[in-house]
């Protein structure tokens, strides 16, 4: 399966291996949230890991299915938004335990998760201007001050996990090979404490946030719309499938 999640010791492991670099089309997207919440209500799981195999974390929406199928942009929207909401609403603490990049949707999982373990070898891209696309501020704005989160996207720069952890996004880098190990020792923590008491504990935490991550998301969704439908986002598109590169105006 391409996302999987399995329960031990009271953490549900959900992990990502979509070939060949995590890239999710629309109906994958829209497969994630059910798996999310499923598994923050089950009794027997006080903490969620997200972690992924292959060469990066999550390479974020397939951008040869938006080129070839521009009017899935709705659907592929909706499965952002849900997952993304997902993550923040379940009812137990969620991980992402990130490694080599974490671009576009990927930023939308960390940044709706609880806390962020990160490989050395990580970094987070909001590479959407140069795809023709927007989103994913909303959340990079719960990881990153005002400031950097706004010159990361007008760039499409990378923000390698030093910054990151500078900045308090994450909470610990640790060498590539102990990845999942690390990560799950933090999820252990977690996991022994009283579920009720982490389940009160996310909620309460959510509440006392200044602004509706959620909300922020459905607002930059509506430029999203309205940027796939002009030429110069099938511009992009185009270029990135055939290039790898971004286009040039």
């Amino acid at each position: 399966m391409p996302i999987s999640c399995n329960v031990k010791e009271r953490i549900a492991e959900i992990v990502f291996d979509v070939p060949p670099v995590n890239a999710f089309d629309s109906d994958t997207w829209m497969s994630i949230p059910d798996i999310i919440a499923d598994a923050g209500r089950n009794p027997d799981v006080n903490c969620i890991l997200i972690r992924a195999e292959g060469r990066g974390f999550c390479g974020g929406v397939d951008i040869k299915e938006m080129q070839a199928h521009p009017e899935r942009i709705t659907i592929l929207n909706r499965g952002n938004y849900l997952t993304f909401k997902a993550i923040r609403d379940a009812e137990v603490p969620v991980v992402s335990a990130v490694h080599k990049f974490v671009i576009g949707g990927g930023i939308g999982i960390c940044g709706a998760s609880d806390t962020i373990i990160a490989a050395d070898d990580a970094y987070f891209s909001l590479p959407e201007v140069d795809r023709g696309a927007m989103g994913g501020a909303s959340h990079l704005s719960r990881m990153l001050p005002l400031h950097k989160v706004r010159a990361a996207f007008f760039t499409g720069g990378n923000i390698p996990a030093e910054e990151a952890y500078r900045l308090g996004a994450v909470e610990k880098i640790v060498p590539r090979a102990d990845l999942e190990r690390e990560a799950r020792a933090f999820c252990a923590v977690i996991a022994s404490k009283s579920r009720k008491a982490l389940v009160i504990a996310k909620e309460a935490l959510n509440g006392l946030e200044p602004r509706d991550v959620d909300r922020g998301y459905r607002w930059e969704q509506g430029f999203t719309l309205e940027m796939y439908m002009h030429e110069d986002s099938q511009k992009s598109r185009d270029a990135f499938v055939e290039t790898g590169k971004a286009a040039e105006f």
